[in-house]
């Protein structure tokens, strides 16, 4: 059963002309966003500040966590002219701090890691000062697909833990806690330039000791920026939200991890991963 969102986590849709412009730009180049397939709160703000998330490795998803809104099942062949579209469509789209996920691969020998590569590769070509972000999947926790993609050198490597210990069972039955904190550990290992970032939602019956635990066990592993949101439903076929999170908790929770020592904390109803990373770059390297 859905719960009444408050006031403080609705958002209205704007149609823009920058928004039409960011649409055209992704059609142009059948290319995926996880502003749109990930039905993201924030994709109309992003689009009308000419800013997108692209989603490499197609729209499929090979897992099935509980509370993520992308398609599941079969994986799509892998486009190898994606590289160069996204990189074509970055310059159409004049960035100058670019962020590229994609789904899980499980399918792929290295879970996609020489993609991710190839697409650094090619966007650094269209401008060497771009800065580029990577959320990456866990690659089943291959130390040299993730070198890979830290020898490819994007500013930041994000991998998002998601949630509690205590709740990956049910919300990412496929993945492993200890596995995600060990990756954010080796990008530092491998690289120390490059900047180390992970997020987690909150509304899903953590408890305040339980969420300092989490932030306690990312610094631990180096982890150097923080993200945290509201969990939304997708679906009532998705994991059910708990609570709405006050506002006032996301300040609490963002002065705990600035306590922790992270370099910089985004925490709020609406924030998501990748929400306005060009600024917490900027602010991040002030």
């Amino acid at each position: 059963m859905y719960k009444r969102k408050p006031e403080w986590i609705r958002t209205k849709i704007r149609l823009t002309q920058e928004t039409r412009d960011v649409n055209a730009i992704i059609g142009k180049f059948g290319l995926n966003t996880v502003c749109k397939e990930a039905n993201c709160p924030n994709r109309m703000e992003c689009f009308s500040r000419k800013t997108a998330t692209f989603m490499i490795l197609g729209s499929v998803c090979s897992r099935n966590c509980t509370f993520c809104d992308v398609t599941h099942g079969k994986p799509q062949p892998v486009d190898h002219e994606e590289p160069k579209h996204v990189a074509l469509a970055v310059k159409e789209m004049g960035l100058k701090y670019v962020v590229v996920t994609s789904v899980t691969r499980d399918d792929l020998p290295d879970g996609g890691a020489e993609h991710f590569a190839r697409v650094i590769r090619e966007v650094r070509q269209q401008s060497e000062d771009i800065g580029i972000e990577v959320l990456i999947p866990d690659f089943k926790g291959d130390e040299q697909a993730l070198r890979v993609v830290v020898e490819a050198k994007p500013k930041v490597i994000n991998h998002n833990i998601e949630t509690l210990r205590r709740l990956y069972p049910d919300l990412r039955p496929q993945a492993d806690y200890e596995r995600t904190l060990t990756l954010l550990k080796r990008v530092k290992e491998m690289d120390k330039e490059i900047i180390s970032k992970s997020g987690f939602m909150v509304g899903l019956g953590e408890t305040e000791d339980e969420v300092g635990q989490l932030m306690t066990d990312l610094r631990r592993h180096d982890c150097e920026i923080l993200t945290i949101g509201q969990y939304l439903q997708p679906s009532k076929q998705h994991y059910p939200v708990i609570e709405y999170v006050q506002p006032e908790t996301f300040k609490k929770y963002e002065e705990m991890g600035y306590a922790l020592g992270f370099k910089y904390v985004v925490s709020g109803p609406l924030v998501r991963s990748s929400y306005q990373a060009d600024e917490v770059f900027k602010m991040k390297m002030e």
